[in-house]
């Protein structure tokens, strides 16, 4: 349950400068091609997060991250600050700030290889006092008992803990019982629920509150209160689809803590991370309040329907 009156969403997690090349594909294991344009983009999960939160509107958005001393952590500082995000910096010394390196092929699927740095100096006592705070939102490129930490505190706080279970990994049950929301992939479902089933069933089968699954461009699936819920995708010409994810939860999130009814909250974020597969780059790419609405207000094409009940448990 939420803190009563609040509408912060406080973000925790790493900070990445993405190094972008593209290609005409992602290189197979072994394999070296030839690559095009290069640019460096403001990263991470967390980060890209904060971003599309701040962005969406409506909510205050703060993130807990760790940044090195070097040339690498002004671009990341000065995009979260440009988006509205105030910042809890934990400057780590003997680390750098953590580094992404992304291959773009031309259908617009990317391969990301991370290298956390100061990521990875974030322990639990660095997390803020909470007593603003409606969302906590967690990722898993930080060390994992540390966010387990944070849940934990997060749930003792009464703060609506978020978890983004990506990358994927194996996750204790201890953790899980401090999440309120997860959001994963089809991949990050594989993982935690196994590969075989209905997608009802291993949404079930984890015994979180509520559970969504981001399908790319065929939308999300969900799980909350003994219903499941179905939001198709919207159809945009996608030309780059890192930090579409990211995208999703930030925005979810935002309007969650904003109060804006779930079903409505997943078909918003659904199109924000349509849009942010238009541009290039993870924060460079998604879309303000406005652009959102547009594309809400648009007519829709034949199979991208609003939301629709699904299957409601006997």
């Amino acid at each position: 349950m939420s803190v009563a009156g609040c509408h912060t969403v406080l973000v925790a997690g790493s900070a990445n400068l993405d190094f972008v090349v593209t290609a005409s594909r992602v290189p197979a294991p072994g394999e070296t091609i030839l690559g095009r344009d290069f640019k460096t983009f403001p990263g991470g999960k967390g980060a890209n997060q904060a971003v599309a939160a701040a962005r969406a509107g409506g909510a205050s958005t703060r993130m807990l991250l760790a940044l090195g001393n070097d040339a690498h952590a002004e671009p990341i500082e000065a995009s979260l600050r440009e988006a509205g995000v105030k910042l809890d910096i934990v400057r780590a010394a003997s680390e750098a700030t953590g580094v992404a390196f992304i291959c773009v092929a031309d259908s617009a699927e990317n391969a990301i290889t991370v290298a956390p740095g100061a990521n990875a100096t974030l322990g639990a006592a660095h997390l803020p006092p909470l007593g603003q705070v409606s969302h906590l939102l967690l990722q898993l490129e930080t060390p994992l008992p540390v966010v387990q930490a944070w849940a934990m505190a997060a749930r003792d706080a009464g703060v609506v803990v978020v978890l983004n279970a990506a990358p994927a990994a194996t996750l204790p049950e201890e953790l899980l019982r401090c999440v309120d929301m997860l959001i994963v992939n089809e991949g990050e479902l594989a993982m935690l629920a196994g590969p075989d089933g209905d997608i009802d069933a291993r949404m079930q089968s984890l015994g979180v509150e509520c559970v969504v699954v981001t399908l790319g461009s065929r939308g999300c699936r969900a799980w909350r209160g003994g219903e499941s819920l179905s939001q198709p995708g919207f159809a945009v010409e996608a030309v780059d689809t890192t930090g579409a994810g990211d995208t999703f939860c930030g925005t979810l999130v935002a309007a969650m803590s904003r109060g804006e009814a779930f079903a409505s909250a997943l078909r918003r974020a659904t199109a924000a991370s349509a849009l942010a597969c238009t541009k290039m780059g993870a924060q460079a790419g998604m879309p303000s309040f406005d652009e959102v609405e547009g594309l809400l207000a648009a007519p829709t094409e034949p199979g991208h329907r609003a939301i629709t009940p699904g299957n409601r448990r006997p």
